[in-house]
């Protein structure tokens, strides 16, 4: 079979980075007024040249994304938990050599922080940990899985990447949706940032979401860390890698996130700042791109921005949410993996979407198989 790997080192960063910026104001013409639309078109679309058309881009996304999704916004929320991680990361209040108190949730804990996010009317929950395989790894996630269902709808998942075999029986368990993002795709510097632990092997990662795809998974999450590296050639090489698993494991539905590099504990600063004008013309492409991908913002954005993103191809959104284990009841003062920017609770955004003249979806309605 033909793993992504096999067609991205086909690929040079340097020549794709060049290949976008010597776009046109023609070729982001042609990417508008066509009806199929290619890798070309999608450099087009997020090319320096296509920032003038950025209304007229707002608006086809606006069109498209109503057209597949009507006017909803899932809502999701993470649950964290556990901050233990054996990989040192440059950008994450988790990394192994930040001197920080770990914790991992207890069953009672689990079910404790369960109970708040019910009382936030959430039916969609993320689990989120550090990559700490033997604390935190097949068996642990497969309890938690086993414990919460009967709580949720939709179970998705952030965690270290498994084998496929072990997503297997995870999702035999009523596992949905895996999240798993490059972080960055320019393998020299996914080094640097990377430098010990299993996450420092750039090619198992690059691998994941194929494991994930024969192993039948309902929906898989991609994206990058923006700010790692140039967004432009980071957000080419994450389209190239969708459109890649749209083909082999169509079956399969696609997310897209975008979380821009936040502050931490002794954090990182962006290598690359990328502007909320940039941001909404990266959306707007993806839209355009992919009518049916679905596209999330978290809570590291700000209101104004969560505000106005809303009506302009985004599909899934979190509230209230805790980035550290224990955050909503059990430890609300342990660590947290990054600030959020956006503090409102779930019930004010929910108004908040209302008031736009869109819905608030908290179930996301999956059939599941005995």
């Amino acid at each position: 079979m033909n793993f992504f790997q096999n067609i991205f080192q086909q690929y040079s960063w340097a020549e794709v980075q060049q290949s976008i910026l010597s776009k046109t104001a023609d070729d982001v013409r042609r990417a508008l007024n066509t009806s199929r639309r290619n890798l070309e078109d999608f450099k087009a679309l997020i090319s320096p040249a296509a920032m003038p058309f950025l209304e007229e881009m707002a608006q086809i996304s606006q069109q498209l994304t109503q057209k597949r999704f009507g006017k909803t916004i899932q809502m999701y929320v993470p649950l964290y938990l556990s901050n233990e991680c054996q990989n040192i990361c440059t950008y994450c209040g988790f990394s192994f050599d930040n001197k920080i108190k770990r914790k991992t949730l207890t069953d009672k804990e689990i079910l404790a922080e369960v109970e708040v996010l019910k009382a936030m009317n959430y039916d969609h929950v993320l689990l989120v940990t550090g990559e700490a395989n033997q604390t935190v790894g097949v068996p642990y996630l497969k309890n938690v899985i086993k414990l919460i269902r009967p709580f949720f709808s939709h179970i998705s998942m952030e965690v270290q990447p498994l084998d496929e075999t072990d997503y297997s029986e995870l999702i035999a368990e009523g596992l949905n949706t895996v999240l798993v993002y490059q972080e960055t795709y320019h393998q020299e510097d996914y080094k640097l940032h990377h430098p010990k632990g299993k996450k420092s092997n750039f090619e198992y990662r690059i691998q994941t979401p194929d494991r994930l795809g024969k192993g039948g998974i309902y929906k898989m999450g991609l994206g990058v860390l923006i700010g790692l590296e140039d967004w432009r050639t980071d957000s080419f090489f994450t389209a190239l890698h969708l459109d890649y698993l749209e083909k082999q494991y169509w079956q399969t539905k696609y997310s897209i996130s975008f979380p821009r590099l936040r502050p931490f504990s002794g954090g990182l600063e962006p290598k690359v700042v990328m502007s909320d004008a940039e941001l909404v013309q990266l959306i707007c492409a993806y839209r355009i791109f992919k009518e049916e991908v679905e596209l999330s913002i978290s809570t590291r954005e700000n209101e104004i921005f969560r505000n106005n993103i809303i009506k302009l191809g985004i599909t899934a959104m979190s509230a209230g949410s805790k980035t550290n284990p224990g955050g909503y009841v059990v430890e609300p003062a342990s660590l947290e993996q990054f600030e959020i920017s956006d503090e409102r609770s779930p019930e004010v955004i929910a108004k908040m979407i209302e008031q736009q003249g869109y819905e608030p979806v908290w179930k996301d309605w999956i059939i599941f198989s005995e």
